[in-house]
């Protein structure tokens, strides 16, 4: 029903292209060919156990976590349909007998399917960093890994920026920009299938009766299909759909944010939504127009008139501001009513 438009492509995309032209961009890119120099990309073009041989080797025998769903599901993590739990289940098992296993089911017309979910290569297969060197960040920022068979995680978003290379088959990624959430139908916040909040709506056939406002964000959509090798750059906060289209699949992808961690988005959200939803239509209109003017414009235009030596609790980041407002809060919280 619905064709998204397609990613930009970039090749030979080096550090200083990546710096000063994707990232201020703020918008997703294919990084063509961005890791087919590794190691594992190679294996994984020669075959499925070649590459499931290559990650062995790294292997220390810690047991992994493991995402499991009947055949029924057809690889799709999501809610139950009464929202009553979760349609998969989680377990620890190691690595080695898992991919094996993998391997066991590529031939199966109708297989159950099985995910090794987000693995800290540091943790678990820690010398896999080093023999497979990401060129576009900096080396703090750590690998995870992902394998599985054809799996598709819901779309949601992280607040973080992201690289996500294709080692071993294939991944169709279709993504949303943030100013689409109204119509993607969040689901809660705080009951997810995997930590993040995903949109309630199937990509593949949406029920457009019950969720009629997904069409306009089907008109933002963009979509890539990587292969071994691709790379993937996405921006913080963009919703991503992410589908695995064969039958033994790895992706590795680094997280990272580079932004002060001065307090939890969150709370700040929870908390607002808990003091300020509430309140009648007048007294919202007005403190939405504080927050525009006070949080979320340029403090210099806001507060200009000020120094920011005079700005108090809306001044320039500190640690005796951070305290300060922190005392503020937990006398708030302790005063607040149920508390």
């Amino acid at each position: 029903m619905f064709e998204a438009a397609q990613i930009l492509v970039r090749t030979d995309v080096d550090l200083k292209t990546f710096r000063e032209e994707i990232e201020p961009g703020g918008k997703p890119v294919v990084l063509k060919g961005v890791v087919d120099h590794w190691p594992a990309v190679q294996a994984a073009r020669e075959s499925p156990r070649a590459l499931a041989d290559h990650i062995r080797r790294f292997d220390r025998g810690r047991a992994a976590s493991i995402i499991e769903l009947p055949a029924a599901a057809k690889g799709r993590l999501f809610y139950r349909e009464d929202m009553s739990g979760l349609n998969f289940t989680r377990y620890a098992a190691p690595i080695g007998p898992t991919l094996d296993r993998l391997l066991s089911l590529q031939d199966a017309t109708n297989p159950v399917s099985v995910f090794i979910e987000s693995m800290i290569t540091e943790e678990f297969l820690p010398e896999f960093a080093a023999a497979h060197p990401m060129p576009l960040l900096d080396p703090m920022y750590g690998p995870r890994i992902w394998i599985g068979n054809r799996i598709t995680v819901q779309t949601h978003y992280d607040l973080l920026y992201n690289i996500a290379c294709v080692v071993g088959g294939r991944r169709r990624f279709t993504l949303f920009p943030p100013e689409q959430i109204a119509n993607l139908y969040m689901g809660p916040l705080d009951f997810t299938p995997a930590g993040a909040p995903v949109s309630m709506v199937a990509l593949k056939d949406p029920d457009l009766a019950r969720y009629p406002r997904f069409a306009e964000a089907m008109r933002h959509a963009v979509s890539a299909e990587l292969e071994p090798g691709d790379g993937l750059y996405i921006p913080y906060a963009w919703w991503h759909h992410v589908e695995s289209l064969t039958p033994f699949n790895v992706l590795v992808n680094y997280w990272w944010n580079s932004a002060p961690k001065l307090g939890s988005p969150y709370a700040v959200l929870l908390h607002a939504a808990m003091s300020l939803r509430d309140l009648p239509a007048d007294q919202r209109a007005v403190w939405s127009t504080i927050f525009d003017v006070l949080v979320f414009s340029d403090p210099d235009t806001a507060l200009g008139h000020l120094a920011p030596t005079q700005r108090g609790l809306l001044g320039p980041p500190s640690a005796q501001r951070l305290r300060d407002v922190r005392n503020i809060l937990a006398q708030a919280f302790s005063r607040s009513p149920g508390s």
